[in-house]
Formats: structure tokens, sequence, C-alpha cells
């Protein structure tokens, strides 16, 4: 119990420290969400201790990602007229988005040669991680896979999404938003509310939606690449 206890201390401790740093340095390469994860890593191979006793207790915070995201409501609710207004153009483009990540997660599958069971498990890699998994052991795919596929996608969105505004000049926190929340879920919402809380809002929706879109069309997509 004590050393369950002490690794989830250690995470959330861990998080802290990353994000103190990341709010006196704003850089992509301190981002929190990159930073703990590789920090927390390291102590674990360091004091040699299993993934299962360290789970056991920082299991915690990955059960809290759901009422987590449930609590973004809120921040939908203060910009529902904003978000209503453009309903149809996050709609469309964030349907767009999720087949494309679904279908291009299983064409590079294929082309690089790689079995069934891991091409299932990298379809629902854009979506939130706890749908992605649920989805991942609905089609069979191995859920450990789809969940590290699932924070892969998350940080590169998060790194290359800003690189990717600023390149192509978006101005539009819908269209901001958008982009984040159909590339990077959580983590695209957490760069997304950097920018404003339209833009944090227009992500929450984007990331529910892709959700949604890759629960409906992930079964159908991958029984038909089975079937080529």
């Amino acid at each position: 119990m004590m050393t369950a206890l002490f690794w989830l201390i250690c995470t959330v401790v861990v998080y802290a420290a990353a994000k103190w740093i990341y709010r006196k340095c704003a850089k992509l390469y301190l981002t929190p969400l990159l930073i703990t994860p590789a920090v927390v890593i390291a102590i674990i191979e360091c004091s040699g201790v299993s993934f299962e006793a360290y789970n056991e207790g920082a299991g915690w915070l990955t059960r809290m990602v759901e009422p987590a995201t449930i609590a973004m409501g809120v921040t939908l609710y203060k910009h529902f007229d904003i978000l209503k207004k453009n309903a149809y153009a996050i709609i469309a483009s964030v349907s767009c988005g999720a087949l494309a990540a679904i279908v291009t997660s299983a064409g590079l599958a294929r082309l690089f040669g790689l079995n069934a069971e891991i091409m299932d498990s990298l379809a629902p890699r854009s979506a939130t991680t706890p749908i992605a998994v649920t989805i991942s052991r609905l089609i069979g795919g191995v859920p450990t896979i789809t969940a590290v596929a699932t924070m892969i996608t998350g940080l590169c969105g998060m790194i290359l999404g800003p690189l990717v505004v600023r390149w192509l000049r978006i101005r539009s926190p819908i269209a901001r938003g958008a982009l984040f929340g159909t590339s990077a879920h959580s983590a695209g919402i957490s760069k997304a509310l950097e920018y404003d809380s339209v833009t944090g809002s227009a992500a929450g929706i984007a990331m529910m939606f892709t959700a949604f879109v890759t629960l409906c069309a992930a079964p159908w997509l991958m029984a038909w690449f089975q079937q080529l």
C-alpha cells in the first residue's frame, strides 16, 4: 500500500515540477506531458520496480482521465453559442480528420508489413486514451500498444501543432481548436488552452467528436482492411 502511494505521489510531484518549469520557460521540449513520462520512466528503470508495481498506485491517475474529460463540459458551456454557430464546420473537419487518422494508420501498418493485430491496435490512436483502448479491445487490437500509440500521437500533435498553426497562419480559434482536438486529443486541449478559452473549447468538442467518429467507423474500416 505504501509503495503504491509513493508512486502516485511521485508522479504528481514530477508533473507539478515540470509544469512549474514550463511556466518559467515555455519551450516545446519542456512541455510537462513530454518531460513527466521521461522522468518517471527513468526513475522506474533506476529503481528496478516493475510496471505493475508502479501502476498499482499511479493507475489512479489513468482512471481519473474519464471524469476529467467530462469536466470539459464546463468550458464548452461557456462558449456554447460560438460552437453552435460553427457546428457544421467543426463536424465536417473533425469527421474528415478522424477518418483520415484511421485510414492512414491502417494503411501505413499494411505498407510496412505489420500484422492484423498491430494494425487494429494503431487504428484508434487519435481518439482519447480510454475510448481508444476500448475500441482496440472491440476490434481485436492490443490495448497496451494502443495506449502507447495514443500517447505518442498526443505528444506529436501537441509539439507539431503550434508549428502548423504558425506556418499556415491559422488565426481562427475554431480552426486551431479543431486542429488540436482532432490530432492530439487531451494533450491537444492542454496546448489549445494556452491560446485562449475559445480555442480550448473547440478542441474539447473536437476531441469528443473524434472519439465518437472513431468508435463508429473503426470497426467497419478495419473489417474492410482485413478483406483487402
